[in-house]
């Protein structure tokens, strides 16, 4: 791979070339990038759908959109850090095409911006929620109509593919959904591989899957476009991650391994004392011990040590990525950068304890379980009522459940597996209020 295809500006539709010295620099297109996704209403939506504890409303806990801002936000430095010593390396990346270290920054800035936009209400149990309605509810009937990828798809149903979705997919009179530049969708892409083969190698691209089928043939483009590296044979697709993708992973990785962290103790889920003793081995070289011992809050004494983390880990991540570059771009890495970090094993300890008190704490638990049987009961009654209007035997029943979608669902598709995605997605980017909701009306609970 090389960089001047990998941070193309290319749109979706696009007919000519886009050209970054050509850019106006008030207005670059990468920056457009971020604008698009955070006036989304698929972003805005993340306001109301858990991070960690679900349909919290505590003042302390991150929502999907902080936790977005602050991935994106990380990004934005890993991406800068990484595109000044880019740039050194390869001078005629900024003397002939005219790009600039900030380039980067924005580019993993928008794809981190927009990295959980696809996960569906109820954080990850939403998405279990949804594999398991067809895996083993009334979902399963549809099996046998169905090809093993179109069902793989629906079985593992994957926010990180769902999100390609959500920023790709066409509407009438909407192409190409927010037309992000190809470099953004490429830096997005954690794991650009179809559902199968499911985890084929130990390779990190391989260990979910980043697209639908309905969205193969846009993805081959977008690959082909940036140079990406083919990895699968036959007629399975999939490909070796675009470099910047490495970052965008590693900025998530980094703040829900501290921010989660951070969540617990100001809940008071885990004792303030584990703060300093699981933190202090990243933030040693830092930490201002005068400064820590004059801060009088719990919630400061966690902020500072948590600023401070971030920042260890964060030049951590941009020194692995600079030691691998080379590799990266021969499509030779395949490890997450944080795990290559001086400091994996600190961070393991700090997720095993976060686990442990937050992730099986009581409050979320009782949550997904509440999660789980509204999303059921919601695909369940929209699957059923779309396909039998289809058919033409829908029920007076199914025609009011109809009228329950949003106007832009209100749409038709034609194959089963189309239907199914659809129903699939419009759930998806329910908020938790929203599904909540909608499942108390169908229950008559909200006469």
């Amino acid at each position: 791979m090389n960089w001047e295809q990998l941070l193309s500006l290319k749109r979706q539709g696009d007919t000519s070339k886009r050209l970054r010295k050509e850019q106006d620099d008030t207005r670059l297109g990468f920056e457009v990038d971020y604008d698009r996704i955070i006036f989304s209403s698929a972003f805005r939506s993340l306001q109301d759908k858990t991070q960690v504890i679900p349909l919290s409303k505590t003042d302390f806990v991150h929502t999907r959109l902080t936790h977005s801002l602050e991935v994106s936000v990380v990004g934005r430095s890993l991406g800068r850090l990484v595109g000044k010593k880019i740039l050194e390396k390869y001078p005629h990346l900024k003397e002939v095409h005219g790009y600039h270290m900030n380039d980067f920054g924005a580019i993993v800035a928008a794809a981190a911006l927009a990295h959980d936009i696809g996960n569906p209400p109820f954080g990850h149990s939403g998405e279990k929620a949804i594999g398991e309605y067809f895996k083993t509810g009334n979902g399963a009937q549809y099996k046998s109509q169905l090809s093993d990828k179109e069902w793989q798809d629906l079985i593992d149903f994957e926010g990180n593919a769902n999100g390609f979705s959500v920023v790709t997919t066409t509407r009438p009179g909407v192409e190409g959904s927010l037309r992000l530049t190809y470099a953004t969708l490429g830096a997005f892409m954690k794991y650009p591989k179809e559902s199968l083969p499911k985890k084929p190698t130990s390779n990190i691209a391989d260990k979910k899957y980043g697209f639908f089928q309905q969205d193969k043939e846009f993805f081959k483009d977008v690959a082909k476009e940036l140079g990406m590296i083919s990895n699968k044979t036959g007629n399975d697709v999939g490909f070796e991650r675009h470099p910047l993708a490495f970052l965008v992973e590693a900025a998530d990785d980094i703040c829900y391994t501290i921010i989660d962290f951070e969540d617990g103790i100001n809940l008071g889920l885990i004792q303030e004392e584990f703060a300093l003793e699981y933190m202090i081995k990243l933030v040693k070289n830092s930490i201002d011990s005068e400064k820590y011992k004059s801060l009088t809050t719990k919630e400061d004494r966690i902020s500072y040590l948590r600023a401070l983390a971030i920042g260890s880990l964060i030049n951590d991540a941009v020194n692995v990525f600079l030691e691998n570059e080379e590799a990266i771009l021969k499509g030779q890495f395949h490890s997450a950068l944080t795990d290559r970090s001086q400091f994996k094993a600190q961070m393991n300890d700090i997720i095993k304890i976060s686990v442990k008190n937050i992730y099986q704490s009581k409050e979320v638990i009782e949550k997904e379980v509440v999660g789980y049987q509204v999303i059921n009961t919601l695909l369940d009654k929209f699957c059923t009522a779309y396909n039998k209007k289809f058919e033409g035997t829908s029920s007076n029943y199914d025609e009011l459940i109809l009228k329950l979608l949003p106007e832009k669902y209100v749409t038709e598709k034609m194959s089963l597996y189309e239907r199914l995605m659809h129903i699939c997605h419009f759930v998806s980017m329910l908020t938790d209020g929203k599904a909540l909701q909608l499942f108390k009306t169908i229950q008559g609970a909200r006469m």
